[in-house]
C-alpha cells in the first residue's frame, strides 16, 4: 500500500515539473522572440539614411575610389553590372574630364520612393558642370543600396553613350623687337616618325634610326611600345630642322643644309619611315638673341605634375628661360576645352561645358634686332657681354652675351653628347653675362669724378701735381703702388679722364674717403636690386660690409678694389650725365610713346652732370683720349675705356684684363640716340680696352648708318 502511494506521488511530482518545464520554455521563445524583434527595429534605425549615402557615394567620386562607390550599389537593380566594367566606365569618364571640388546639396527625399533629389557641381578641365538628378535606393539585408546606370554620371547620359572632351590648343603669343620683327614665333620643321607595321628588320632598322636621330634604340622602343600605338600608327620620334628648298637653290648652299639634306634622304630610305611639317616655335635670330630670348620645349611628365591646374597639356610647350619664361603666362594663353556626350552614332547629343580658347598675347620688346644682331658679329668670337640703351627713354635696345648657343637647338632635342658639349665648353656659351656682375676698372671713373664733385671732395680745376707712372700715399702702404700708364700737365679732373689716370683717381677717393664714397654709391644703386624684367646681379663696392682699408678704398676710385658693377647698371648712372643728373629706368617692354622714368632723380647735379659730360666728351674727341677711335665727325659721342686687372692676389702677373667701353650720344637731338657698353674678357695682349673702342666703332657706324 504504502509502495503504490509512493509510485502515485512520484508520477504527480515529474507532471508538475514536466509542466513547469514547458512553461518556462514557452515564457523563454516569447522573450527571445520580443528580444529579435527589438534587435532587427534597433537595427534598421541604425541604418545610414539614403541623403547620407548619397553625399558618400558622391564623396568617392573625386578620391578615385571606385571599388568603395561599387560596393554601395543594389547589384541586380543596378542590371547586374560587373564591378571591372563599372570601374571602367565611371574611372574613364571622372577622370578624363579632371573632376575636382566636388560638392554635394540634398534638395529633397521621397521616402515612400525612396528617392533623394539633389544638387551636384564640380570643377572640371573645361569649367564647373552643375547639375540636378535623382538617385534611387533600395532597402537590402543590411541597408539601403543605390539603384545605379549612367545617368547617375549625367542626367542625359545612356550606357551607350560616350563623354568626349576635345581641346584646342591656344597659339604661343610671338616675342617682337620694337620695329615688329619676329624674335620668337611659328616656324616649320620636319617630324620623323615610323609606322611600326612598315618596318623591315625591326632591330637593324631602329638601330639605323637611332644613330641618323642621334637619340637610342631603347628610346625608340619605348615610344613604339606605348599602349595608343598600332601597326599603322605615325609615332613621332624627333624634330628634326626641315630641309629649305630655297636654300638648296643658292650657289653654294650652306654645308649644315647640305648634311641635313642628306640625312633626310637616308632617313626616308628606311621602310617604316616618314617625314612630315610640324609647326615649332622658332627663333630667327638664333645665337645672337638665345640668352635673351631664352626657348621653349615640350612639357615633361614632372612639368604636369609641378603646374598641374595652369591649364598644361601634353601637346604643350613650356619656357626655360629668357623672355619666354618672364613673359611665360601671357605668352602661353588658355586652351579651349570642350566636354560633351555623343550617342553611339557619335552625334553630339549635348554640351556639359565649355572654355574658349585664349590664344596668347604678343609680347613687343624695347630690343633692337639689327642692333642686337650687329654686336653679337663683332663680339661672337668672344667672352663678353654688352648693353645697349636710348639714355633719355631708358629703352633697353640690346643685349648680348657672347659665346652663344642657337635656342632652335632646345626645340629640335638635345642629345645628351651635345647638351654635355655646351654644358663642359671652357667658354661657358650658356652662361648669361650681361646679368652677371664685372670688375668696371676706368669706366668706373666717372662715377668717382661725380661722386668726388658732389660731395665736394674733388675741386676740378685742383692739379694734384705730376708724380709720375707710380705712387703711394706713404710708407704705410709698404710695397704697394698705384701705376698708372700716361704723364701729363696739369694733373685736373679734366686731363685725368682723358689720360685716364689710375693715380689721380686713387687720391680722389682718399679726399672723398670710404664713409662718403659707401653712402654714394648705395646712393646710386649699389647693393640694391636693379628695377628691371630681368633680375641682374647686384653691384657692389664690397666682399663685406664696408671698403675696410686705405689701399682698397684708393682701388675702387678707379674701378678695382672689390667693386663689382652690373653693365646695365653702370648704363643707367651713365644716363645721368646727359639728363641733368636723373638715372634713367630702363625698361624692356615696348610703349609706343616713350616717356622717361628716373630711378634715382638727382642723383647729381646738374652742374656735376655736365662737368662729368664735358670730360667724357674729351675722352673721345680729343686725340690723346683713350677712347678716340671711336670718334666721328658727325655725331658728338662721349664715353669712358676700361681695363680691370684680375688677378688671384696683388702679385699675381699671369692674371687676366677685361676690356670695356662704355659710349654715348651726347645730345636728345640726335635722331637715334644710344649709349653702349660692351665688357670683353681676357683682353690682354690683344690691346686692352681698345680691342673693344674698335669693335664698338664699327657697331655705332651701322647703326647711325642704317637708321
Amino acid at each position: 500500500m504504502k509502495k503504490g502511494k509512493s509510485r502515485n506521488k512520484r508520477k504527480k511530482t515529474r507532471s508538475r515539473l514536466l509542466w513547469i518545464a514547458i512553461a518556462v520554455i514557452g515564457i523563454a521563445a516569447v522573450i527571445s522572440a520580443v528580444c529579435v524583434a527589438g534587435m532587427l527595429a534597433t537595427k534598421e534605425n541604425a541604418w545610414r539614411t539614403p541623403e547620407e549615402l548619397l553625399v558618400e557615394y558622391m564623396d568617392h567620386i573625386p578620391k578615385q575610389e571606385y571599388e568603395e562607390m561599387y560596393a554601395m550599389l543594389h547589384i541586380e537593380a543596378s542590371g547586374n553590372v560587373s564591378q571591372e566594367d563599372f570601374v571602367t566606365r565611371n574611372s574613364a569618364i571622372y577622370e578624363g574630364i579632371e573632376v575636382q571640388n566636388m560638392a554635394v546639396q540634398i534638395i529633397a527625399y521621397d521616402e515612400e520612393q525612396m528617392a533623394v533629389t539633389y544638387q551636384t557641381s564640380f570643377d572640371t578641365v573645361a569649367g564647373t558642370i552643375s547639375f540636378e538628378n535623382e538617385a534611387l535606393f533600395l532597402k537590402g539585408e543590411d541597408g539601403y543600396k543605390l539603384v545605379w546606370d549612367d545617368s547617375m554620371i549625367f542626367p542625359n547620359l545612356t550606357s551607350t553613350d560616350k563623354v568626349r572632351v576635345s581641346t584646342t590648343q591656344a597659339v604661343r603669343g610671338e616675342i617682337l623687337d620694337r620695329n615688329g620683327r619676329v624674335l620668337a614665333g611659328k616656324g616649320i620643321a620636319s617630324s620623323v616618325g615610323i609606322v611600326p607595321g612598315k618596318v623591315e628588320n625591326r632591330e637593324e632598322a631602329i638601330a639605323q634610326i637611332a644613330e641618323l636621330l642621334e637619340t637610342t634604340p631603347e628610346a625608340i622602343e619605348k615610344m613604339l611600345s606605348a599602349q595608343w600605338v598600332k601597326d599603322d600608327s605615325f609615332v613621332p620620334i624627333k624634330t628634326i630642322p626641315r630641309v629649305e628648298e630655297i636654300e638648296l637653290m643658292k650657289i653654294e648652299p650652306d654645308e649644315e643644309v647640305l648634311k641635313e639634306k642628306e640625312r633626310h634622304e637616308k632617313l626616308l630610305e628606311i621602310p617604316g619611315v616618314m617625314i612630315s611639317d610640324v609647326e615649332v616655335r622658332e627663333y630667327p635670330l638664333g645665337e645672337a638673341a638665345a640668352h635673351l630670348v631664352g626657348y621653349v620645349q615640350s612639357v615633361t611628365a614632372e612639368d604636369l605634375e609641378e603646374h598641374a591646374g595652369e591649364g598644361y597639356t601634353a601637346n604643350s610647350v613650356i619656357s626655360r628661360s629668357g623672355m619666354e619664361g618672364l613673359f611665360e603666362s601671357e605668352l602661353k594663353g588658355q586652351n579651349g576645352c570642350r566636354i560633351y556626350i555623343v550617342n553611339s552614332e557619335g552625334k553630339e547629343k549635348e554640351e556639359l561645358a565649355c572654355i574658349l580658347v585664349q590664344h596668347g598675347q604678343d609680347i613687343q620688346l624695347t630690343i633692337d634686332a639689327n642692333l642686337q644682331v650687329s654686336l653679337y658679329e663683332q663680339f661672337k668670337e668672344d667672352k663678353s657681354c654688352s648693353v645697349a640703351m636710348n639714355p633719355y627713354t631708358g629703352e633697353v635696345l640690346a643685349l648680348v652675351s657672347t659665346p652663344s648657343y642657337d635656342n632652335n637647338d632646345f626645340i629640335m632635342g638635345l642629345s645628351s653628347e651635345q647638351w654635355t658639349a655646351l654644358n663642359e665648353d671652357e667658354n661657358k656659351p650658356m652662361y648669361n653675362r650681361f646679368r652677371q656682375v664685372w670688375c668696371p676698372g676706368s669706366t668706373f671713373k666717372p662715377i668717382t669724378a661725380a661722386v668726388g664733385l658732389e660731395s665736394g671732395a674733388i675741386d676740378p680745376m685742383e692739379d694734384y701735381g705730376n708724380v709720375g707712372l707710380s705712387w703711394q700715399k706713404d710708407a704705410s702702404w709698404g710695397s704697394y703702388h698705384v701705376t698708372t700708364l700716361h704723364a701729363y700737365e696739369p694733373v685736373i679732373l679734366e686731363n685725368a679722364l682723358i689720360y685716364s689716370d689710375n693715380i689721380y683717381f686713387a687720391k680722389a677717393a682718399l679726399k672723398i674717403g670710404s664713409e662718403e664714397m659707401e653712402s654714394s654709391l648705395t646712393g646710386l644703386g649699389f647693393n640694391e636690386e636693379l628695377p628691371f624684367e630681368i633680375k641682374m646681379a647686384e653691384s657692389q663696392y664690397s666682399n663685406t660690409e664696408g671698403i675696410e682699408t686705405e689701399i682698397q678704398l684708393a682701388d675702387s676710385g678707379y674701378g678695382q678694389g672689390q667693386v663689382l658693377v652690373n653693365p646695365l647698371h653702370m648704363a643707367c648712372i651713365y644716363s645721368a650725365f646727359c639728363n641733368e643728373g636723373n638715372v634713367i629706368k630702363p625698361y624692356l617692354v615696348y610703349q609706343k610713346d616713350a616717356v622717361a622714368e628716373y630711378w634715382i632723380p638727382g642723383a647729381f647735379s646738374n652742374e656735376t652732370a655736365s662737368r662729368v659730360l664735358e670730360g667724357t666728351k674729351k675722352v673721345v674727341n680729343d686725340s690723346n683720349g683713350t677712347g678716340y677711335a671711336a670718334h666721328r665727325d658727325d655725331i658728338l659721342l662721349a664715353g669712358k675705356t676700361g681695363t680691370a686687372e684680375i688677378k688671384a692676389s696683388k702679385d699675381d702677373a699671369s692674371g687676366t684684363e677685361l676690356g670695356w667701353f662704355a659710349i654715348f650720344t651726347t645730345e636728345d637731338t640726335v635722331e637715334h640716340p644710344i649709349l653702349i657698353i660692351s665688357m670683353v674678357e681676357d683682353v690682354k695682349g690683344r690691346g686692352g680696352s681698345g680691342y673693344v673702342v674698335k669693335k664698338d666703332g664699327l657697331v655705332l657706324e651701322e647703326w647711325f648708318s642704317s637708321n
